[in-house]
This record gives C-alpha cells, structure tokens and sequence, in this order.
C-alpha cells in the first residue's frame, strides 16, 4: 500500500531527526553541506525513500527534488541558519546570555522552515513499487553521490573524493536504520 503524503512526510521527517542524530551523521551532514552546499534536509529525506521505502532517486529525479525546494532553501532556510550561526560570534550584544534565547528562538524557526521543506520534499517525493527486495550500501551511496554532484556542479574547486567519507557515515548510520 503506498503511505500518504502526510504520512510520508511525518515518517520522514522523523527518519531524518533520528538519523541525524546517530554518532557522526551531523557531523558528516554539515560538512556536506558546508563544503558542498548539499541540502541535508533533502539528503536525508532521499536516504529515507532508499532505506524504507526501496526507492533509489534518479539524478534528474534529484535535480527536481532540488529545484522544487531550492526557492525555499535559499530564501527562508539559509538566511535564518545564517542569523543563527552570526549570533554565536557577534555583533555585540552577541554572544550572551541576553542573546541566548533569541539565538534559541531562531534555531526552533530554522527547525520548523526544514520541517515545512520535509513536507515540501515529501509532496514531491517520486512513490513507486520498492525497486530491490533489501538495501545494500551502495545504493545509500549512490544516492548521497548524486545529491553531493549535483550541488558540486555549483562550486568549484571541490571533488566529489574530497567528500566520500562524509557520505560513507551517513551511509553506515542509514544502513543500521533498515528496519
């Protein structure tokens, strides 16, 4: 039976939150996107259609996931993230116990803005019959390849070698999350 979209989207938002909480994802996952400017909201929710649901996105499959929530990533997800990040250093009054809470209060918005993307993420999501009976890790790791490339096509100077082993823990992780 194929789950609804609120269903898909509540099942992968909490995917994403347990995966990215795995020893070493978060890590991994920030510096994908820090480095490669890879959308980990996005990455995660295609490591779930892998993981759970069977279903390896194509590179264009991909590209269109991208390009679906690219206008919210960049206009609502990335200036909040980077309100959040500037609060850690300044300016005055910032770093402080006064800023504390607003720095707190900004990051419950940044969380909400990828709860609202997960959603957008899962309208678009491609369903289709499990393509494998079981997920081995290159599928996870073809995937996260694919995402990594495509947000490499932006910058340059950065090879998707330079990143493997980012991509390999969060592989590792997901592959514990088959279940």
């Amino acid at each position: 039976m194929t789950p609804s979209r609120s269903d898909l989207e509540a099942d992968g938002w909490a995917f994403s939150l347990h995966l990215y909480a795995q020893p070493g994802v978060a890590a991994a996952c920030l510096r994908l996107q820090d480095e490669a400017g890879v959308d980990v909201m996005m990455s995660l929710i295609i490591v779930f259609a892998a993981v759970r649901h069977r279903v390896f996105l194509t590179a264009s499959e991909i590209r269109e996931l991208d390009e679906a929530c690219r206008p919210w990533r960049e206009q609502i997800v990335h200036p909040l993230r980077a309100v959040r990040r500037r609060l850690k250093t300044g300016p005055s009054p910032a770093p402080g116990s006064t800023t504390g809470p607003f720095r707190s209060t900004i990051k419950a918005a940044e969380l909400a803005a990828e709860r609202l993307q997960t959603q957008l993420l899962a309208e678009r999501l491609p369903l289709r019959p499990p393509e494998r009976d079981a997920v081995v890790p290159d599928d996870i790791r073809s995937v996260l390849r694919s995402v990594v490339t495509l947000a490499l096509e932006e910058l340059s100077g950065k090879q998707l070698s330079d990143l493997l082993s980012a991509i390999d823990v969060i592989v590792g992780a997901a592959m514990q999350e088959k279940c």
